[in-house]
């Protein structure tokens, strides 16, 4: 009803037309297709030749012979009687689907397509799924070379937006086909996690997916037409239920004005579908019409007065020929042709209307070679159905390319409707997306769509949906717990208000204080026997030595500074081995004292002239050296340490040259050893006063806490670095402390203090 009318319509505006073919009147006849290669040649045939009798190159028709023919719903039928026509030199005009093998002149020299080619299809379909973020798609195509070109299109276009096929089904021209070779694909069908599925096709196509409905598009899924709406026919009424929320692409079309209030009775549509004949029937027993029935009514089925594509390429294939034969006729006028003017002989070879196409009421010529070449302009339709039984197509949007890289698409998603099956805009993913925070992994022999999400690393984040890969923060940034953002980190360091600083400032005030009393004893009763007995100045030294050592442990805790940077390393190196070479000279004291006694004057001859004493000048000026060349070369600077703890930012002082710090560490442990050695092999001193006993001991802890510290001291980072190393300190300096002087205060037997007494007055 739909063609009928438009054809109708457009004969009847062009016979009203002055300008156009004044003096001629078109005329026309109707004919039913039916998509059957044997009834299809048979009805060409009987229109060709007349309606008894079917004798090939001959006519047995009393009228004139028509000059074109307006067919094709599908590209097949076009091809059927495309061939049949080339015989009778008849030219042909589609209203069908672009086809390109019609467009083949060496095969279809007088065959012309109305619409345009379908080359910017796959890029509008593209733009829409990824509007709605659809990348696990499934496609059902017809099987034909057309079906095979759009395949191909559209899967070129996937792969460039990394959208993921999840299957391929190719429809064959027949249901019986379909059922014998497609069954054990559907249950493959009833699994699949793909929601959007793309179907384009023709009629013959499109009627297999009957079958296939029954089955399968009942379970909800969005549909993506790309086949034309109206070969959807009523045997095929719960595909369209199937169909509800889907999109529909078809030419952007103009209006035909008019053609809403044009009215045709064709009597049989009108039993058929209203149960009652138009006023003016000639059957009186079956009841006329009211007058308000219309087709704006008509039961199921799509809106029987929606402009469909190819009633808009009829229209304009009428225009078309009408605009052919007034060119033809004119130039006829114009060469004085002989013949009758008031009724010329048109003969069906000589209209020539490859050049001229009509749109719309104004009759705008266009070359067909340019139509094809021309924006691509698309109508985006959402099927809906009502309660009713009444379905309609709902222009929700429109797609425009001029070229690849030039397109735009617009939609009112307000007013799509959403198959039952989905309450909100669905989904059709392979995975889940990863969300901010996560990024992308591929599964190994699966399509790119198809990943696991995982965490982003400590350090790193992603801000958006699906990152690909984690972007690491800036070194003064910090990852939120999320992992979706970086936040500014906070400078810190080890002060003396933490827990940790605040513990280890009353550890070393603790050890200072103690050493200080220590000290006050020692001063206090220095002219006691015990306190000669162990050395008064060396003893002295060795105290001030561990108290300074106490006390620098605190230049590494608070704020940083140049100064204070400075100063650690140094005071640290210096007073600790001011206090290993008094250890050292103590146990060489003690040494000599003992080998004095014996025959010989060399050890007696040391130990008079004191040269125990120059040890702990010389081991000293050494260490400043070593301390004097560091400070001139590389010396400690203050350094912003952003990748020791991942929110913070440590102020640390960095120790300039590593290899002046080790050298002054080693010529530490050198002296500490070398004090351990001699303490030990002296141990065996008579027990008269052998303090050798307790100087080994005393450089055995010394030894152990600083050969403990390097490995821990390198495995640690930030300000738990720099607590290592201040433990480390105040450990070493407590352990000096308590082996040596502890006993001291012990050492109550008189014998022992006589005994040593009368050695040192023997000294």
């Amino acid at each position: 009803y739909q063609y009928v009318l438009a054809f109708r319509f457009a004969i009847q505006e062009i016979n009203k037309e002055p300008q156009l073919l004044p003096n001629l009147t078109l005329g026309f006849q109707l004919y039913n297709s039916v998509t059957s290669g044997k009834f299809t040649l048979r009805s060409t045939l009987h229109w060709l030749t007349g309606k008894h009798h079917l004798i090939p190159n001959y006519t047995c028709q009393t009228q004139g012979k028509t000059v074109a023919v307006i067919a094709g719903t599908t590209s097949a039928f076009s091809a059927e009687i495309g061939m049949m026509l080339e015989l009778y030199k008849t030219p042909q005009i589609t209203y069908g689907p672009f086809d390109p093998m019609l467009s083949e002149r060496d095969k279809f020299p007088l065959l012309y397509q109305m619409a345009t080619s379908d080359s910017s299809l796959a890029c509008g379909m593209l733009s829409l799924l990824l509007h709605f973020g659809w990348i696990w798609v499934a496609i059902f195509v017809s099987n034909d070379l057309k079906g095979e070109q759009f395949l191909q299109d559209i899967l070129a276009e996937m792969v460039k937006k990394r959208v993921c096929l999840a299957y391929v089904l190719k429809l064959p021209d027949t249901k019986k086909r379909y059922e014998n070779t497609h069954m054990s694909f559907l249950a493959d069908l009833h699994i699949s996690s793909a929601n959007v599925h793309i179907l384009y096709g023709d009629a013959r196509s499109l009627y297999t997916m009957e079958f296939l409905s029954k089955y399968y598009l009942t379970l909800g899924k969005v549909w993506i037409m790309a086949a034309k709406w109206e070969i959807v026919v009523h045997e095929t009424d719960h595909m369209l239920h199937s169909f509800h929320g889907g999109f529909s692409f078809s030419h952007h079309k103009g209006e035909i004005p008019g053609l809403n209030h044009f009215k045709i009775f064709l009597s049989q549509l009108w039993l058929h579908a209203l149960h009652c004949l138009p006023p003016g029937s000639l059957c009186g027993t079956i009841g006329v019409c009211p007058p308000n029935a219309s087709f704006e009514f008509f039961p199921g089925h799509i809106d029987m007065l929606t402009i469909s594509d190819s009633s808009y390429f009829i229209y304009n294939a009428v225009y078309a020929v009408a605009h052919a034969l007034h060119k033809m006729l004119s130039e006829q006028i114009e060469k004085g042709s002989p013949g009758d003017a008031a009724q010329p002989r048109i003969l069906p070879w000589q209209v020539n209307i490859s050049q001229n196409r009509t749109r719309t009421e104004h009759l705008l010529d266009v070359s067909f070679h340019e139509m094809r070449h021309r924006v691509a302009h698309y109508d985006i339709h959402n099927i809906v159905n009502f309660p009713a039984g009444f379905r309609l197509l709902i222009k929700i949007g429109e797609f425009s390319s001029e070229s690849k890289h030039d397109q735009s698409l617009d939609l009112n998603e307000e007013m799509i409707e959403w198959p039952v099956a989905f309450k909100e805009t669905p989904q059709s993913l392979c995975s889940q997306r990863c969300g901010p925070g996560f990024r992308k992994i591929p599964q190994e022999g699966r399509p790119v769509c198809c990943y696991t999400c995982v965490v982003c690393s400590e350090r790193d984040i992603s801000n958006h949906t699906d990152a690909e890969q984690c972007i690491p923060c800036a070194d003064h940034e910090y990852p939120n717990l999320e992992r979706n953002h970086c936040l500014p980190k906070l400078v810190t360091f080890l002060g003396f208000e933490e827990f940790l600083g605040m513990a280890l400032t009353c550890m070393a005030l603790c050890f200072s204080v103690l050493t200080a009393a220590v000290l006050w004893v020692f001063v206090k009763h220095q002219d006691t026997p015990i306190i000669k007995a162990n050395n008064r100045t060396l003893s002295y030294i060795l105290l001030i030595a561990l108290l300074l050592c106490c006390l620098c442990s605190l230049l590494f805790l608070g704020h940083p500074n140049t100064a204070t940077c400075l100063l650690q390393q140094i005071a640290f190196g210096l007073v600790f081995t001011v206090a290993v070479s008094t250890v050292l000279a103590k146990t060489i004291t003690v040494i000599l004292a003992f080998k004095a006694l014996r025959p010989g004057r060399t050890m007696r001859r040391l130990l008079v002239i004191g040269a125990s004493n120059f040890i702990i000048p010389i081991c000293s000026l050494i260490q400043l050296a070593l301390c004097g060349i560091w400070l001139g070369i590389s010396p400690p600077f203050i350094e912003l340490d952003a990748h020791s703890e991942p929110d913070h930012i440590i102020l640390v002082c960095n120790k300039g040259s590593v290899t002046a710090f080790y050298c002054v560490l080693g010529y530490l442990g050198s002296l500490a050893l070398a004090s351990f050695t001699v303490a030990f092999l002296a141990r065996n001193m008579p027990d008269t006063f052998n303090e050798t006993k307790f100087l080994t001991f005393s450089m055995l802890v010394f030894c152990s806490v600083w050969v403990t510290f390097l490995p821990v001291y390198h495995s640690t980072k930030g300000k738990v670095m720099v607590a290592v190393e201040v433990f480390s300190i105040l450990a070493s300096s407590a352990g000096l402390l308590g082996c040596i002087f502890a006993p001291k205060f012990f050492l109550s037997s008189s014998q022992k203090i006589q005994g040593s007494l009368e050695i040192f007055s023997y000294i």
